[in-house]
């Protein structure tokens, strides 16, 4: 799906060849997006550029005081639709340390409550001055609709079944951190859960499969439909460049000699629909375990998008394991969504990002 709306068109110089490393850093890439919704139309030239400014942005997360004012006097706005902890708060967080104004609104105390429209509230939200619109909503496709009747940038917080540009970002980030020097290409990545209702496995498949990872899907059958003919059909031609990924309801299989493996949340509302035996037989039939984690290479990373749901998707000692990098994804999102701030804010039209955040 795309929206008919005049990009935004700059370039960006990053000095540094960036500390997550990967196959060729970003040095002197256009920007071309207006809104952030989902990664379908982002290059891998365009990942790297934002993977690179990242790193800035780290190195911003590092220091006493961490802030800088990038963004000082803009208005960041976010709409949640949902609820959230992560998210919210790593977006609120993001664009205090770039020095933006932030408003938070909240659903349940706004005039949505009253029957107000989502046109209705961005328009409102816009004429008080929201400029970045951050927002997050149950209907997939609704940041779209945001997107074309707001004047400003329409950042996705995740849409229903639909997308989560961000935590596929900082997903792909952390993994660049643990892979040797930061190349995904031929690495195993493994995504174990309920993938049919996941905005987070849709996005990953757009970034994991231009950064060149080997993407397996794995859950019941019953959670993975309509993904089976997505890999069938997808040629690794839908975007150039990108690889293929494979889907299974084969957990060991899966998890095999795996560079990284992470788990989804089971989300329970879904039991009532038939999907799922018992959270019980999910977990002894696919729960990322001991016994299971151990199929996967050595040196192999554990990850989850959270919040989780300890002793059905992942047990709880893997969750706390050496192999976990939960908290680091966490940690990571303020960093990659300071980035993603930065670009579309447009303040990365100085010679060198180091220029604008020191």
């Amino acid at each position: 799906m795309t929206v008919d709306v005049e990009p935004t068109v700059t370039s960006a110089k990053v000095s540094g060849s960036g500390a997550a490393g990967g196959a060729g850093a970003a040095s002197d890439v256009a920007w071309h997006h207006r809104h952030l919704i989902d990664l379908d139309v982002v290059t891998w030239p365009e990942i790297e550029l934002i993977m690179d400014i990242t790193d800035q942005m780290k190195g911003i997360l590092a220091r006493p005081i961490r802030k800088v004012p990038a963004l000082n006097g803009r208005r960041v706005t976010t709409l949640f639709y949902e609820a959230s902890t992560r998210t919210r708060v790593s977006f609120e967080a993001a664009a205090r340390n770039l020095s933006a104004d932030v408003v938070s609104v909240s659903t349940a105390t706004s005039s949505v409550t009253k029957g107000e429209s989502l046109v209705d509230t961005v328009r409102t939200l816009e004429a008080l001055g929201a400029e970045i619109l951050v927002m997050r909503h149950s209907v997939s496709g609704a940041p779209y609709l945001a997107a074309e009747v707001f004047g400003g940038h329409v950042l996705n917080g995740g849409d229903g079944w639909h997308a989560h540009p961000t935590q596929a970002l900082l997903d792909l980030y952390t993994m660049r951190q643990h892979l040797p020097g930061g190349d995904l290409r031929g690495r195993k990545v493994v995504i174990v859960g309920d993938i049919l209702h996941s905005r987070v496995a849709r996005s990953n498949i757009w970034s994991l499969t231009a950064a060149g990872a080997d993407l397996w899907l794995c859950g019941p059958s019953t959670l993975l439909r309509g993904f089976d003919r997505w890999a069938a059909a997808w040629d690794g031609g839908a975007i150039p460049g990108h690889g293929r990924f494979q889907v299974t309801s084969d957990v060991e299989a899966a998890l095999r000699d795996a560079d990284v493996v992470m788990a989804l949340r089971i989300q329970r509302e879904r039991m009532q629909g038939g999907l799922l035996p018992s959270l019980r037989e999910y977990a002894a039939r696919f729960g990322i375990n001991a016994e299971r984690i151990s199929l996967a290479k050595p040196e192999a990373i554990v990850m989850h998008p959270g919040p989780m749901n300890e002793g059905v998707e992942i047990a709880p000692d893997v969750a706390v394991s050496g192999r976990a990098v939960i908290t680091e994804q966490v940690a990571n999102g303020v960093a990659v969504r300071m980035a993603l701030l930065y670009l579309l804010a447009g303040a990365h039209e100085a010679a060198h990002v180091g220029e604008v955040v020191r």
